[in-house]
């Protein structure tokens, strides 16, 4: 199946999903997760209309996309993957979208960052929902008081949360969990969904799915 394809079918999967809960498919942003994959290949998907990709490495990304974004410069871009502090500069001068905002000091650098660059990427919190050691993520137990931190302690303005159910798990409870959370938050972003659970994220109410195999195919080597 061509990338074109395998977009449209996730559009309409998407749809579908959203319509069944009385949502619109228009509601949801598809994030097609080109990281590995090379520009040629990202470049099928650009021709096709598509406009939201998401990156799970800064360096990565610097390689790939200023040169994509003198043919599409209407491109949305948003990290996915872990920030690391001494990235910050070049992940808010690069990326629209930061989903993986999880710790004080990341905040306070992305805070002072975006203070000194006048640049204001969107900020989603990821939520380790799973309270899995390996994985990031503020704990569900405290992702209350961190949002009140980075708001009212930072002056961020947070757009959503973010999670990555844990493999062996159905998603479900914790799509239901992250919702929680953003409700009672006053958050409307939720970042939930991926490949393979992205129809039931957007059933429980994701705004962003992010989407990688199901579009472009098997994962390439990292570059």
């Amino acid at each position: 199946m061509s990338v074109a394809a395998a977009l449209a079918e996730v559009d309409q999967k998407i749809a579908s999903a959203a319509k069944a809960v009385g949502r619109r498919g228009t509601d949801v942003t598809l994030i097609a997760v080109s990281k590995t994959f090379d520009a040629e290949t990202i470049r099928a998907a650009l021709d096709a209309g598509h406009r939201h990709f998401g990156e799970n490495r800064v360096q990565e990304a610097m390689g790939k996309w200023p040169a994509l974004r003198e043919d599409f410069s209407d491109v949305t871009l948003h990290l996915i993957g872990p920030l690391q502090t001494n990235k910050v500069p070049e992940a808010v001068a690069l990326f629209d979208t930061i989903h993986s905002l999880d710790r004080v000091k990341l905040a306070r650098k992305l805070a002072a960052e975006m203070e000194k660059t006048g640049r204001r990427p969107q900020l989603f919190i990821q939520v380790n929902t799973g309270e899995e050691d390996q994985k990031a993520g503020v704990p569900p137990q405290e992702a209350d008081a961190f949002i009140k931190d980075c708001r009212e302690g930072l002056g961020l303005t947070i757009e959503g949360l973010m999670c990555v159910p844990p493999v062996d798990d159905d998603p479900a409870p914790h799509f239901a969990l992250l919702a929680k959370i953003a409700e009672r938050n006053g958050l409307a972003g939720l970042s939930m969904g991926m490949s393979g659970d992205y129809e039931q994220a957007v059933r429980l109410g994701a705004t962003h799915v992010r989407v990688g195999s199901a579009i472009f195919g098997v994962r390439a080597k990292a570059i």
